[in-house]
């Protein structure tokens, strides 16, 4: 199957001269249709850079990216808000990802009326994108401020699916959730792929988010992919030690066990950072 994203040596560099600041470090990977590709990283690993600028909004320095065969690193502005049909995003903070001015059904009806959608099909899309987020239709008259974390997030989702893309990029879109809260829109992705054949890069700091709802996961630290693999392997054998040095930061419920497992991640830092010196 050819793929429907392809990065390839992709570097990404912040400023000028003495005080340029490389962000990725030739970083290649790529998403197949349909697929869920996890990235995984400690802040300021990179991750979140390279979603931007597969969204257009990192420059890109040199490589390459190719959206169903396209080149899309280099293009203008015009291009990039047709692309936004097939390309679309989830962000982190629900609080902030919405504008609190607008109703729910104001904010998911602007990017169907704005290509060309008659007000009354749009009317009809956005019932039919609450109904798959499970919200109710009474939620289109209704303002961000009336919902909880998870009812905004899921009103997020709802945004970026309704022109119906073909890739999301997912931006650490449940960190900022309780657990309980996080399961149930974790359920919600991996339901919508299902239905839609949508493909995710899921953005995430969490290998046990990331080895519940994606396929392949790719490991990042300092701007470099040190690992790719299956989900199941790179979340629980790691070959990297980068990669282990993650799982063990994930927290158990056992006291003892995650005495222990502390200490080897604590043992496991120093060999680590040696290697990827």
């Amino acid at each position: 199957m050819n793929a429907l994203l392809e990065v390839d040596d992709l570097v990404v560099e912040y400023g000028r001269g003495r005080r340029t600041f490389r962000a990725l470090h030739g970083v290649s990977l790529d998403i197949a249709p349909g697929e869920c590709l996890g990235l995984v990283g400690e802040s300021g690993s990179g991750k979140s850079t390279l979603g931007k600028a597969i969204l257009g909004l990192a420059p890109v320095t040199r490589g390459s990216i190719r959206f169903d065969g396209r080149e899309i690193s280099t293009l203008g502005r015009g291009a990039r808000r047709q692309l936004a049909s097939d390309i679309q995003v989830v962000f982190q903070d629900p609080y902030g990802s919405l504008n609190p001015a607008m109703t729910i059904g104001d904010t998911l009806s602007e990017p169907l009326l704005t290509s060309g959608l008659s007000a009354a099909d749009a009317k009809s899309r956005v019932r039919e994108m609450l109904d798959r987020v499970r919200l109710p239709s009474t939620a289109i008259d209704r303002y961000p401020s009336e919902f909880s974390g998870g009812q905004r997030q899921r009103v997020a989702i709802a945004r970026a699916l309704v022109r119906r893309p073909r890739l999301i990029v997912c931006d650490e879109p449940v960190s900022a959730l309780d657990l309980t809260t996080q399961a149930a829109i974790l359920d919600l992705f991996i339901e919508l792929q299902r239905d839609t054949d949508v493909a995710y890069l899921f953005v995430s700091h969490d290998l046990g988010v990331v080895r519940r709802v994606c396929h392949r996961v790719a490991v990042m630290y300092r701007g470099e992919i040190v690992e790719v693999g299956e989900g199941e392997q790179v979340t629980k054998s790691p070959r990297h030690p980068y990669s282990e040095r993650l799982r063990l930061a994930s927290p158990v419920a056992n006291p003892r066990a995650q005495r222990t497992r502390r200490a080897e991640w604590l043992a496991l830092r120093e060999v680590a950072d040696a290697t990827l010196r």
